[in-house]
């Protein structure tokens, strides 16, 4: 028989209460009715209400009456029935027999019969001619009297809903409870029942609605009915079940009283156990039992809500009521339906008909001449049943019928708990699985409900969970699955209360699917990856007292047997329920939060959230599916996963604080958990090294003081038993035992229940005496405590102590099966005078005897068995007080510590699986993870976890090698008209083959990306992907285009071996062609064409480093604080490669690629190797330290040594890194000037000590370096200009024609700035380079001689002439002139501040410059020699010459003009220019007389001046006879004319008989002359005599004038040489 629509019979129920606790995820679908928005579902604000009906609510009744006494009539036992039933009693309103009471709804005579048996008196007498037997008349049997009675009540009735509601229901309740019907009556008078109760016909508006919902319910609790057909009594017992639902779910329900509520549910709890009804009657009862436990126990929290905060009120009510509710439901299969307070053994008639339900193959015949025992009712019913008669007819109020509350709830929860005793031989499986469903609902409807009332949270905390505990163990699944399911939901919602509990159960899941099983090594999986999952969890490791003890765990390995939560060997099935079990709890978002708190942080707890994290991990690796299933480890991937999630998804939520434990205060627990378990393992291999251990860690203040370690003995749990007795009763620590024993509180114990407290708390050692020295100890605290009156004194209790461990011996120990056990009496004999020389008293030893007989004191590491089991469960329930309520924590304050904790395994399991994964699914949840993980570091600084993170990728990467990739093959290709060239490598090839590889390359610079201040050691990895990924040319040297950089050229990789433009091919590649290109190739030495599938393979690697974004990272690390930068610097100078050059990976750079430098080819061969990773890697350092101030002032010093290094060692690198690492040290010399790290003179000497050829090829960058440090004035410019090494340098590369100009550029920086940078230090240095370049410029002698040849040509044919001034060695000549011009008028300064002597300061500053001109004035360049001889002349007769005295200055004649002179005399200086050497003589002669001339009056007073005149004749001499032609022969008598002239006029040159003083003069004078000019003295006329004096005015006078022109005249000719 079909159910009845349910969604529509449902009454309107009470509003339900908000759940108060929601973490529900992981759980069974719950079942709890949520609200409905009417605005999204039309028509739902109908299905709360009755369901309304179309036709006279009264006819209907009126017409399920006469459906039931229809059927009834059928039946032989009321076939004779009358038919007032059908006609409804007596229809005329003439009274016919003797008055009636009047019936009216509520009357007595309404509700006085509603006993199934009893008789009845209406006292109708007409009959309608129906007569018995001998004319008697027939009395109706009641069954049909009452629905006469209903009927004929009706018949005035207009409205249905006030009708009297228990009259109503009256004659089909009798029905129900009647024997005596059969199963057809009996379900159609439930139907109807069930339709009034959906139509709305018997709601909470009917009179008396709460008297008629306790007779309902008493009534289908008590139901009877004789047995027909097994599937018919099983559609009984279904309506039944259907109507108690529709009770519980309708406004009513909530009227019903505690004892209905426990009949109901005794009712349908028997039903789902008994087994002889059809397995789909069972379910369908487990189902109608889920439903109503959900009413039930939401009804909780309705009442939770109607007390408020008076929860107090609730509970004691409860109390108080709990001895009137008492479930007994039969599981024994006797009965289905049967009274709580029925008789254990029914009466005979009784016994007959109760099988005729229960067993449907017995009689169906009905017997009526027997007349059925009706069971005794309960209370509640008797008192339903009895209302009417015991109200008085004036007051018809209804019966105060109490609602159930917390003693039916509690019962219920009870009951149900009971049935799940493993030890309990009459329940069965199938039993066990109904209770836990049903017990899961509850605790998913009012879990934490249940946790707040301590009448219930007392049965969830002890025998819910010790039955739930050890259900676990068994081998059934169904058992094993439900009993996971609702420990899961019972921690979900209750794990407040349940701290204990929790630990227990966890650990038990974690030691059975974590076996210690290495993780086997698979190829291509490095096993650095993975070596962060543990092994083992810590809390199977063996205990202490083991020979290889480790650590203690509060748990100890036996303990945790004797409570049955060992792991061992399980089915797969039964771990992959665990795991679902586990991961359940894991989706819970604070669920590990809360075990880091409660457990980690706990020093007696076990470290949970890391072991859990442990089983996660190591149970994700697919190996786990050997001793599991292959579901196993992705439900163990797919909640480590959530746990990363869950502490991803709080990151960036405000940080909770409030009512939380303190975050440092947690953090120092656990450092001193960890201290302490580092301490109780080696006092577990030997206590004394242990003690010291804890004292120097400061756990023990002072070990020499025993109330100190006897404090932390007794304290803490980890310590071996064992080892702690042995300790204890040794032989010198009487005074440690003493204050051990001073700890114990024995006050108001018994010496038995005293003595219990104290051996738990050690293992009591094996020797006597040791034993002797323990119970000593103990007699003599006893007996100083408060304690009952007993022992006469500390020997009595001495002894008696002794006769109860004894006892305890002889009571428990297993190997005395066979023997006879002592006895009280034998007890109390073997103790007969020891009490201070009387007998103890008997009561006393019999209550000693009793509790020790009952209940064994177990002594640590003994026993395994169900005591053993109890004696554990009972000393964890003591320790929940001390142990604290389990802190619920909803709040990321911990995540940081927690995330740290438990990183290793995580990232080390991702890792394993990314590498043996297969599924696309699989690959983007744990890029996921990775990612997340990052993030969580990142965001709470983590340095090593995102380390680890970074070294994991990089390995699956394949781009971290130790040495970077061959690149001898590298090819670049074009592959379209428009499109960039790709370098095609064997990097390049292989990523791009290897999707692995390439999805680990974009997480992980997804995870560097954002985070680069945290990272520290993970740097390394990461510089050599970029290591082989620039030199393969697949990244640049730097992505920003910052000019402030480096103002060098990029970084020079190796020349492509071959570069191929596939755009330009033909399309046509047929076979000949492709032979010919492979021919062609082979024979050119060149490595084979990239194939298309290389290409491909290439071009997915670009596009996979394109995709990773990595100039954000570059941007992200110029943005880095200073410190931050440090593990990037240490990470890329480690990539530098050792000093022995042989383990240097290289390449070999092609030479067209690089400067040249002009050698043998055995130079050649020789050749250094180029690395172009080193030269990265010292531009980077260099790049990151010259950042800011603060960067080279943290990272200069370790970016200049590194420099440096390369420098000293020079002859073994390549130029190129030799001139780009001198470029970075003058950088970083600059930047760092004040801190030293760089010293400028050790710097130039470096490389100024370079081989020659390596200074020529270093020679651009090395110069620029230079220009940079000395560009601006200040002190680095000074120092470097004074040192020796740097004229040196600016020396040697001046000479070449690469580098000469640069070189230039810096000396004319340095001595044409402002201010100036020559001082006396340098000055002699400058003007001698300076006269090298000057030097330099002779080359513009070719292009003059060549336009002096090309002007003797017709002027048509004449090319364009070229000025020499146009070459840039001869600009940079007439630059050096100038400046070496200039430069004098320094001179006098720089005298005064030299302190030199004023012969050496002369020397020193005019001299080289007088030498300089003078070199330069035999230049066969003419522009130069013009420019410098002029220059020497304006120098020469510049009147700062003289300033300083004529003892230095008369040098100019022999260190100057006299040189020079000697010098253009020579032929190979004649011959350089020949026509313009001419010019020069001639200019040089007169240059000579005009500088004596000038000076002749200062030289008059000389002593010399005789000398250096008659060397002046000489010199004209020479000149005279130098065979030039007519020019110097006019010129030399023409100078020496105007001079002698000068000199006569003077008074200088007379006569001697003029002026005797000067004979020698004159004498000497005409001797030189006369030698190459005999004619010149007569022509001049000097001697003749005086009278003619006016005549030698005349003639003095034109010749001193003729002089006097041609020395303007010369000047004049000077200066315009100079402005040329």
């Amino acid at each position: 028989m079909s159910r009845d629509a349910q969604s529509d019979d449902v009454p309107e129920r009470q509003p339900m209460a908000e759940p108060l606790n929601s973490h529900t995820s992981g759980r069974r679908t719950s079942t709890a009715t949520m609200p409905v928005r009417t605005d999204q579902a039309p028509g739902a604000q109908f299905r709360s209400r009755p369901v309304a009906v179309a036709v006279n609510p009264v006819s209907l009744v009126i017409n399920e009456c006469i459906s039931v006494t229809s059927v009834m009539r059928k039946h032989a036992r009321w076939a004779q029935s009358s038919v007032s039933s059908i006609l409804g009693g007596n229809p005329n309103p003439v009274q016919l027999g003797p008055p009636s009471p009047m019936l009216r709804p509520g009357s007595r005579s309404s509700n006085a019969n509603i006993s199934v048996d009893g008789a009845q008196d209406i006292g109708v007498a007409n009959r309608w001619g129906l007569r018995g037997k001998k004319g008697k008349s027939m009395q109706d049997n009641p069954l049909m009297a009452g629905f006469g009675r209903l009927r004929h009540e009706l018949s005035d009735c207009k409205d249905i809903h006030a009708f009297d509601a228990p009259a109503l229901l009256h004659p089909f309740l009798q029905v129900i409870q009647a024997s005596a019907t059969s199963a057809p009556i009996t379900i159609l008078a439930l139907k109807a029942i069930r339709k009034f109760l959906s139509y709305g016909f018997i709601s909470p508006e009917s009179p008396r609605f709460a008297l008629a919902m306790q007779s309902l319910s008493t009534a289908i609790t008590h139901c009877r009915f004789e047995a027909s057909d097994s599937a018919q009594d099983e559609v009984v017992l279904l309506m039944i079940l259907n109507l108690m639902e529709d009770m519980l779910s309708s406004p009513g329900g909530a009227l019903l009283s505690d004892e209905s509520v426990c009949e109901m549910m005794e009712t349908g709890l028997t039903m789902c156990c008994q087994s002889r009804l059809s397995e789909l009657l069972r379910r369908t009862a487990e189902a109608s039992m889920v439903r109503m436990c959900q009413i039930i126990f939401e009804h909780l929290k309705h009442l939770e809500v109607e007390a408020g905060d008076d929860f107090d009120a609730l509970d004691k009510q409860t109390n108080g009521d709990m001895d009137a509710v008492k479930m007994v439901p039969s599981t024994n299969g006797n009965d289905v339906i049967a009274s709580s307070d029925a008789p254990v053994n029914p009466p005979a008639e009784e016994a007959q008909e109760a099988p005729e339900v229960e067993e449907p193959k017995g009689t169906t015949e009905a017997k009526e001449s027997e007349e059925p025992k009706e069971p005794r009712e309960s209370s509640s019913s008797a008192e339903a049943s009895n209302a009417a008669a015991d109200t008085p007819e004036e007051d018809p109020l209804e019966l105060d019928i109490k609602p159930y509350s917390l003693p039916s709830m509690k019962e219920l929860f009870r009951v149900l708990v009971d049935l799940l005793d493993p030890h309990d031989k009459t329940q069965g499986d199938n039993m066990r699985v109904m209770a836990l469903r049903i017990i899961h609902v509850a605790l998913e409807v009012a879990g934490p409900s249940i946790a707040r009332h301590p009448a219930l949270a007392f049965v969830a905390e002890d025998k819910l969970c010790r039955y739930l505990f050890q259900l676990v163990r068994s081998d059934n699944m169904a058992i094993l699955q439900e009993a996971l399911i609702v420990a899961g939901t019972l921690l979900e919602t209750c794990r407040g209360v349940l701290k204990l509990q929790q630990e227990l159960f966890l650990s038990y899941l974690v030691a059975c699917l974590h076996p210690p099983v290495e993780i086997p090594r698979e190829a291509g999986i490095d096993p650095s990856l993975y070596e962060g999952i543990p092994q083992a969890p810590k809390l199977v490791k063996p205990p202490p007292s083991q020979s290889s003890s480790g650590r203690s765990t509060p748990v100890p390995v036996k303990d945790r047997q004797k409570l049955g939560m060992e792991g061992g060997t399980r089915k797969p099935d039964a771990r992959q329920a665990m795991v679902e079990s586990v991961g359940a709890l894991a989706r819970i978002p604070s669920f590990m939060v809360e075990l880091f708190v409660n457990y980690d942080c706990d020093t007696d707890r076990m470290d949970m959230c890391e072991d859990m994290i442990g089983l996660l991990s190591r149970s994700a690796l697919p190996d786990s599916a050997t001793w599991s299933t292959t579901s196993v480890p992705p439900l163990c991937l797919d909640a480590l996963l959530g746990y990363v999630q869950s502490i991803a998804e709080r990151l960036d939520e405000t940080p909770t604080t409030e009512g939380y434990p303190d975050r440092m205060s947690l953090r120092e627990q656990r450092q001193r958990k960890k201290t302490i378990v580092k301490g109780t393992t080696r006092f577990n291999e030997k206590p004394e090294k242990g003690l010291v251990f804890l004292q120097a860690e400061g756990i023990i203040d002072d070990i020499s003081n025993p109330v100190s370690v006897a404090r932390f003995l007794k304290g803490t749990t980890r310590l071996s038993k064992s080892k702690l007795g042995e300790y204890l009763s040794k032989k010198g620590n009487e005074r440690l035992l003493e204050e051990f024993t001073e700890l114990f509180e024995f006050d108001g114990k018994r010496v038995d229940e005293a003595l219990r407290l104290f051996l738990e708390s050690f293992r009591l050692p094996g020797e006597s005496a040791l034993i002797e020295r323990i119970v000593t100890t103990f007699s003599k605290k006893y007996i100083s405590s408060d304690v009952p009156p007993g022992s006469a004194d500390e020997d009595a209790v001495f002894i008696l102590t002794y006769a109860i461990i004894l006892l305890n011996t002889d009571q428990h120990n297993p190997n005395f099966k066979g023997q006879k056990r002592m006895s009280l009496t034998d007890f109390a004999r073997n103790l007969r005078g020891q009490n201070g020389g009387k007998d103890f008293e008997l009561e006393y030893l019999s209550a000693i005897y009793d509790t020790i007989k009952s209940n064994e004191i177990i002594l640590p590491d003994e026993h395994d068995n169900k005591h053993a089991f109890d004696y554990a469960w009972r000393e964890l329930l003591l320790k929940t007080e001390s142990a604290g309520p389990l802190i619920i924590c909803d709040t990321n304050i911990y995540d940081a510590d927690m995330f740290a904790s438990t990183w290793k395994p995580i990232v080390s399991t991702l890792s394993y699986v990314f590498m043996s994964a297969t599924d696309d699914a699989v690959f983007a949840r744990v890029v996921t993870g990775f990612d997340q993980c990052a993030r969580i570091a990142s965001k709470y600084g983590i340095t090593e976890a995102l380390d680890r993170i970074i070294y994991c990728l990089s390995c699956m990467t394949t781009l971290a090698t130790d040495t970077t990739t061959n690149t001898a093959l590298n090819t670049e290709m074009k592959v379209s008209d428009d499109g960039a060239s790709v370098m095609v490598s064997e990097l390049a090839v292989k990523l791009g083959r290897d999707f692995k590889a390439q999805l680990a390359t974009l997480v992980l610079f997804r995870v560097v990306t954002g985070s680069e201040a945290v990272i520290d050691g993970g740097w390394q990895y990461i510089v050599r992907i970029w290591l082989n990924l620039f030199t393969n040319s697949l990244i640049p040297s730097f992505f920003s285009n910052d000019p402030d950089r480096l103002p060098i050229p990029t970084i020079p990789l190796q020349t492509p071996s071959q570069v191929i433009d596939r755009a330009a091919k033909s399309a046509d590649t047929g076979l000949f062609s492709a032979l010919s290109s492979y021919i062609s190739s082979y024979a050119a030495d060149d490595p084979p064409e990239p194939s298309a599938e290389e290409l491909e393979g290439t071009l997915s690697t670009v596009d996979c480093v394109n995709a990773c974004h990595m100039g954000d990272v570059f941007a992200n690390i110029s943005n880095l604080p200073s410190q931050a930068l440090e593990p990037l610097l240490e990470a890329l100078l480690a990539e530098l490669p050792e000093d022995d050059s042989s383990s240097v990976p290289v390449i070999t750079v092609k030479s067209e690629s690089l400067p040249s430098s002009p050698g043998s080819a055995k130079q050649a061969r020789k050749q250094t190797t180029y690395d172009p990773a080193v030269v990265y890697i010292l531009e980077f350092c260099t790049v990151l330290a010259l950042r800011d101030a603060e960067t080279v002032e943290r990272l200069g010093k370790q970016v200049s040594d590194a420099l440096q290094a390369i420098l000293r060692d020079a002859s073994r690198h390549h130029s190129i890194l030799v001139s780009r690492v001198a470029f970075y040290q003058f950088s970083i010399l600059k930047a760092s000037y004040e801190h030293d790290f760089v010293r400028a003179p050790v710097l130039l000497h470096t490389i100024s000590s370079f081989p020659k050829d390596m200074l020529a090829k270093t020679a651009q960058l090395v110069l620029q370096g230079l220009k940079l440090c000395i560009s601006q004035p200040g002190p680095l410019r000074s120092e470097i200009m004074t040192s020796p090494d740097f004229w040196v340098l600016l020396r040697t590369l001046a000479g070449h024609s690469g580098s000469s100009g640069v070189v230039f550029d810096i000396l004319e920086g340095g001595v044409s700035g402002t201010p100036s940078a020559i001082i006396a230090d340098n000055y002699e240095a400058a003007i001698s380079l300076l006269n090298d370049f000057a030097s330099a410029a002779k080359v513009g002698a070719v292009a003059e001689q060549k336009g002096e040849q090309g002007s003797r040509r017709p002027r048509s044919a004449r090319p364009k002439k070229e000025t020499p001034s146009e070459n840039a060695v001869v600009s940079r000549g007439v630059k050096a002139i100038n400046l070496i011009h200039n430069m004098t008028a320094r001179i006098p300064h720089l005298m005064k501040q030299s302190h030199l002597e004023s012969s050496e300061a002369w020397s020193a500053y005019w001299l080289p410059v007088f030498q300089a001109l003078s070199t330069q004035c035999t230049n066969p360049c003419r522009e130069i020699r013009h420019l410098a001889f002029s220059s020497l002349q304006r120098c020469l007769l510049s009147p700062d010459l003289t300033s300083s005295g004529h003892e230095e200055w008369t040098a100019i004649f022999g260190e100057v003009m006299f040189p020079l002179i000697l010098k253009l005399l020579k032929p190979e200086v004649y011959s350089s220019d020949r026509d313009g050497m001419s010019e020069t003589r001639v200019q040089a002669a007169s240059l000579l007389c005009k500088v004596f001339l000038q000076y002749l009056v200062l030289l008059s007073k000389w002593d010399g001046m005789l000398d250096l005149w008659l060397k002046i004749i000489d010199i004209m001499d020479r000149l005279m006879n130098s065979g030039q032609g007519d020019s110097l022969e006019e010129a030399v008598p023409e100078n020496l004319k105007n001079v002698l002239l000068f000199m006569s006029s003077s008074g200088y040159l007379v006569p001697p008989s003029k002026d005797p003083s000067q004979e020698k003069l004159w004498v000497e004078t005409w001797k030189r002359i006369d030698r190459f000019l005999p004619d010149l003295r007569n022509e001049l006329a000097l001697e003749e005599p005086s009278p003619a004096e006016e005549q030698k005015d005349d003639v003095a006078e034109p010749a001193a004038a003729t002089a006097e022109d041609k020395k303007e005249g010369a000047e004049k000719e000077a200066d315009k040489a100079a402005a040329a």
